[in-house]
């Protein structure tokens, strides 16, 4: 097992998330930035979906108390394995007893540290990933705490053949502070008149401080609602509906000078005017987005969509061929 003798500031257990909930008001959850996590899990040999830790802004200190590999992906972070410096992205062997002590994540986010086999903790409805607006019973359904002791599931067959595997390079995630997400329009986009819809576009979005894992808050832009009487029961205000589901990535415009990005512990649905979807290869790229940053949305089609996921999912076999 591992032992968290520091457990940062928000760290919680995360695998690829669950499925077939939502409609019930489960978010689906998961790691914020699956590519890192399946990098991860891939460079260790483990299933995709291995759970793992994913810590946010502050890394935590850990004491492992079983022999095993890991490795730490993500967001920059420096990290030491009893005191000495170790490389992101690159498997490394743990004995037991040694100390692991991760610092502030310097850019982004989110970072991750995945080990052999993964964590061993229950699943809820299928997933061990924490989601706390669904306040599950035990480990997965709360931030981690100090003196908390997580079980390790036995390294893989194999697991010291990988240790020094390095993730390619053109795999690496970059970390900017001024990103394009892609997204598809569409679901209640009559509603915004047509300038509206061109700021929408042409406008630098601000990341809000008050964005967390359910959304990304944003302003920077004007999105004119079209001049439509209100629809009966939607509340009699032009930013209102009658309630719809929200896909994850749904693009919220609550009112004229705000837009709202639903992310993998958003709510399954709501009464907002909603104009698109961004899709799903740029979920990851958005959470790993400090407030302050700058986006700018660029409209695709439903093909190009495919296209652009084809070639992540490219991109993830050529990682796994290279281990």
């Amino acid at each position: 097992m591992i032992e968290l003798i520091e457990p940062g500031i928000r760290t919680t257990i995360q695998d690829m998330g669950r499925t077939g909930y939502y409609h019930q008001g489960v978010p689906p959850a998961g790691a914020a930035d699956k590519f890192s996590f399946m990098f991860g899990n891939l460079l260790l040999g483990n299933p995709r979906h291995a759970a793992a830790l994913e810590m946010m802004v502050k890394g935590a200190k850990i004491e492992f108390h079983k022999k095993t590999t890991a490795v730490i992906t993500g967001a920059p972070v420096q990290f030491f394995l009893n005191g000495k410096q170790q490389p992101m992205w690159t498997v490394f062997e743990v004995q037991k007893g040694d100390l692991l002590e991760i610092d502030y994540i310097k850019k982004g986010l989110f970072s991750y540290l995945c080990v052999s086999g993964g964590l061993d903790v229950p699943e809820v409805l299928g997933s061990k990933s924490t989601c706390l607006a669904s306040v599950f019973p035990g480990i997965t359904g709360r931030i981690l705490l100090a003196g908390d002791r997580i079980p390790l599931s036995e390294p893989l067959p194999g697991a010291a053949q990988h240790i020094g595997k390095e993730l390619i390079r053109e795999a690496i995630p970059e970390f900017g502070k001024t990103e394009t997400a892609h997204v598809v329009l569409g679901i209640t986009c009559d509603l915004i008149r047509d300038e509206g819809l061109v700021s929408f576009l042409n406008s630098h979005w601000i990341i809000e401080p008050q964005s967390n894992r359910t959304a990304c808050r944003m302003k920077g832009g004007h999105i004119g609602y079209a001049d439509i009487e209100p629809t009966f029961g939607s509340g009699g205000t032009p930013g209102n509906i009658v309630d719809i589901p929200y896909p994850i990535g749904a693009v919220i415009v609550p009112n004229e000078e705000e837009v709202i990005i639903l992310l993998n512990d958003g709510t399954g649905g709501g009464g907002f005017v909603t104009i698109g979807t961004i899709i799903w290869s740029d979920i990851s790229k958005l959470s790993q987005m400090r407030p302050l940053s700058k986006v700018r949305f660029q409209a695709i089609t439903v093909d190009q969509a495919i296209s652009i996921r084809r070639e992540k999912e490219r991109l993830i076999e050529k990682v796994a061929a290279s281990i």
